[in-house]
């Protein structure tokens, strides 16, 4: 097994032409692979502990200490093992790589299957997580701005943050692979531990409301049902950084000896601890201040003391500048492999400096004209978010795992004609049929 392993790692199995290692090595996902174990960990944490976990006491409001309490544990509980076998199947065939989720997806499905199964839902998480973080660096400038000044500036419009904040993207974006953005993601990734103790420190201070309710949000059965399912889709939301992980494992070096899956799960369980001492304290902490009247945004709850209020702001505007471009490096993979491989247009700067240009132009034009887009984080969590994160992933190993029986199936029947054609006299024949017998 390791002597075949280390033949399918050998170059000499490489079969790729001098221009398709050239465009790989272009590529943003295939162009470094030194990360270490804890690029890994900041990676993901800048992934997962998006703005998503400041609507969790929102979302226990529509849930109930009982279910709320519940469907958070199960949550992590279920992502961590979805993450788990992400994280196995990167290197499932010996010598071979699926450094992005829909090469496991076309080698789970098919070709073309695999395509239509993944693509567009990655494609609906990670450009939707583009446009709400747009809004929601916008929205926290904007807060900043109004906190500091106290309402003795002179008002400016929501749209003018959210240009100010794209044009950090317009630099940023040209950064050519995951690595060259790790000081960014690990700033992002120190900003929200940060500002999550911000909430629920602030929430201890606070204290319980005199007036607190813990009676669900809505009163009508319709509005309660609503309430509970738009509730799954925050946190299926806050538990979203799967449809990144193939693509951040593929930075990590690997060998037959040494695979990629030991460093990077090391980095997810490091991972995990921040995202339980993130997302625990908030939503159950800002639920417990302040019950059914707690807002969307806990920050907006939490008016007092302004000083530490506007800080909290500011760090989620540099944790959501770091979490845009992680979620963003699968997306320049996609059209820059289009743009080279199918287009035939030549990799380089120029190609790169318009594609990138063009998407963040794109994600800020939809940000300014539906600032509301983050009000549809419920329906994109339970149509795309709750998909890749909690079940696909297991999907892409029962396929695997059936299509490994159907090729052990076919060589069983094989050997089976393989005999049988072989025998002169039948008696190779008659010992198969009786020890088939014998069997059943």
């Amino acid at each position: 097994m390791g002597t075949q392993a280390a033949e399918n790692y050998s170059p000499a199995k490489d079969e790729r032409s001098a221009r398709e290692k050239a465009i790989d090595d272009w590529l943003p996902i295939t162009s470094s692979r030194n990360a270490k174990w804890w690029y890994s960990a900041f990676h993901n944490v800048t992934a997962m502990v998006g703005a998503g976990v400041l609507s969790l006491p929102y979302a226990m409001s529509e849930l109930g200490w009982g279910p709320g309490i519940a469907v958070l544990i199960i949550s992590w509980i279920i992502t961590l093992y979805t993450l788990w076998q992400m994280v196995e199947m990167h290197e499932m065939v010996p010598g071979k790589r699926f450094d992005r989720y829909h090469e496991l997806g076309q080698h789970a499905f098919g070709e073309k299957l695999g395509l239509w199964i993944v693509v567009p839902q990655q494609l609906v998480v990670e450009v939707g997580v583009n446009i709400v973080y747009m809004v929601t660096g916008g929205k926290s400038l904007k807060k900043f701005h109004d906190v500091i000044c106290d309402n003795k500036c002179k008002d400016i419009k929501l749209t003018y943050f959210i240009m100010i904040f794209a044009s950090v993207h317009f630099v940023l974006s040209q950064l050519p692979n995951f690595n060259s953005i790790s000081g960014v993601s690990l700033a992002a990734a120190v900003m929200s531990l940060s500002y999550s103790t911000i909430a629920w420190g602030a929430s201890v201070h606070k204290g319980k409301l005199p007036d607190v309710d813990y009676h669900l949000r809505a009163t009508t059965t319709p509005g309660k049902v609503f309430g509970f399912f738009g509730a799954l889709g925050d946190v299926a939301f806050a538990y979203a950084g799967h449809n990144v992980v193939l693509e951040i494992q593929a930075t990590i070096p690997s060998t037959p000896e040494q695979p990629s899956k030991k460093p990077m799960w090391k980095g997810v369980i490091v991972a995990y601890i921040v995202v339980a001492l993130c997302y625990f304290p908030v939503a159950l902490i800002g639920y417990w201040a302040f019950g059914n009247k707690v807002d969307d945004n806990i920050l907006i709850t939490l008016n007092n003391p302004k000083w530490l209020i506007a800080l909290a702001n500011m760090m989620v505007v540099i944790h959501v500048i770091g979490s845009y471009q992680i979620y963003a490096m699968p997306v320049f993979d996609m059209i820059e492999t289009v743009l080279v491989k199918k287009l035939g247009f030549p990799p380089g700067l120029t190609l790169r400096l318009i594609s990138r240009t063009v998407y963040v132009a794109f994600t800020m034009f939809i940000a300014i004209t539906f600032p509301f887009f983050g009000g549809l984080l419920g329906f994109f969590g339970g149509f795309a978010f709750a998909p890749t994160t909690y079940f696909v992933t297991s999907l892409h190993h029962v396929a695997r795992n059936l299509q490994a029986q159907k090729v052990q199936s076919l060589m069983v029947h094989q050997l089976d004609l393989h005999y049988s054609w072989g025998a002169s006299d039948g008696s190779i024949t008659n010992w198969r049929t009786s020890a088939n017998n014998n069997r059943c």
